[in-house]
């Protein structure tokens, strides 16, 4: 195959393509510095779902997004024929130079490559099993989930390298706008709580069912959670989980606070980015954590190593199950509390840990901030 006669070193205008959830598109922020910092004049669009779209604005690398809803991808839309060519004249339209297109290894990338090259794009990168053809410009033989594993940040990162794109710096990015902090500090005084002080944030909700921490373990947690660590803890999660974390709190308490569907991404961010700790059952907070620098307690049902947090202080606490690693939405094996959750003591210990190994280093750093 003849390759294109525009060069990596040259690609001007990238359009980087990640197109499912929020979380996922967080695990590619470093290999898009990476691309970003290859050519000093370079532009990069994100295409991405409507919630990795959303990102944009935080994302110090990204000038740009387009909002896309893959038929290939899962999806509450339902475009016709029609809706999609247009799109796709659309984004031929922005005369782009290059599309990376990440993929976890579950996912081909073949049918984002059909509509790049349709596009008139002339470098084309993923990973792929098949042979591409004249599908993908670039590519990398997939080698997982055969011949390894990889954390999902890595990989994304070894796929840019393959064209030369490499960075020092491979954390996780999200920049909270100064807006959403002020606001979020002030909802903080309004609950009485000192911004500054320490304070934990809980996230309880999770999409896969596969990902919870049962709700009785929730409400263990948090009471030994004010017996043992004595802070206020504030509750995050979208508006149609706000039964869920009263459920989890009981009889409203002084020291527990829900913001449950009153936070904008941003706002998610900026109270992630003030918090003493956070403890998740949901990879998108998770990772967002992780992006804006906080302690994570991961709580995922059954951690995949693949999504766990990426270069922050955390604890991933487990039990070493034979069903470990599974990637089920739903328990094959009909197990409404999986085997692997821990006693909601052993969660409370991992917390404690970690606020001993870096609260005096956090407050120092917000002190700074």
């Amino acid at each position: 195959m003849t390759r294109p006669a525009l060069s990596w070193n040259q690609a001007r205008h990238v359009l980087c393509v990640r197109l499912d959830a929020l979380g996922d598109v967080l695990m590619c922020t470093p290999a898009m510095r990476a691309l970003r910092a290859q050519h000093p004049e370079r532009r990069l669009t994100l295409l991405a779902s409507p919630a990795g779209a959303a990102l944009a604005p935080y994302l110090d690398d990204v000038d740009a997004a387009i909002a896309y809803e893959a038929p290939w991808i899962k999806s509450s839309a339902d475009l016709g024929p029609e809706q999609h060519r247009d799109w796709l004249a659309t984004l031929a339209g922005h005369g782009f130079d290059a599309a990376v297109i990440f993929t976890s290894y579950s996912q081909s990338a073949l049918p984002a490559a059909l509509l790049f090259q349709l596009a008139g794009i002339p470098l084309r990168l993923a990973y792929c099993r098949e042979k591409p053809e004249q599908l993908l410009s670039d590519w990398i033989a997939d080698p997982e989930p055969g011949a390894m594993l990889r954390h999902e940040v890595q990989r994304q990162l070894d796929l840019v390298r393959h064209v030369g794109a490499e960075i020092a710096d491979e954390r996780l990015a999200f920049t909270p706008v100064p807006a959403d902090i002020d606001a979020v500090r002030g909802r903080l005084r309004q609950a009485g709580i000192d911004p500054d002080g320490r304070w934990l944030v809980l996230h309880p909700g999770a999409g896969a069912p596969s990902r919870r921490y049962p709700p009785h373990y929730w409400q263990t947690l948090v009471r030994e959670l004010g017996e043992r660590v004595r802070c206020p803890l504030v509750f995050t999660g979208a508006a149609h989980e706000a039964a869920l974390i009263e459920g989890i709190r009981g009889p409203a308490q002084a020291a527990m606070h829900s913001f449950a569907g009153q936070l904008h991404i941003g706002e998610l961010g900026a109270l992630l980015s003030h918090a003493s700790l956070v403890v998740s059952s949901n990879t998108g907070p998770t990772h967002l954590a992780a992006a804006v620098g906080a302690p994570v307690v991961d709580l995922s049902a059954l951690p995949n190593p693949r999504h766990t947090p990426w270069r922050v202080p955390s604890r991933v606490p487990n039990h070493d199950v034979g069903c470990r690693n599974c990637e089920r939405s739903i328990c094959p094996q009909g197990h409404h509390d999986c085997p692997e959750k821990l006693a909601p003591s052993q969660v409370v210990d991992a917390v404690c840990s970690l606020l001993k190994q870096t609260e005096p280093y956090r407050r120092k750093e917000m002190r700074m901030a």
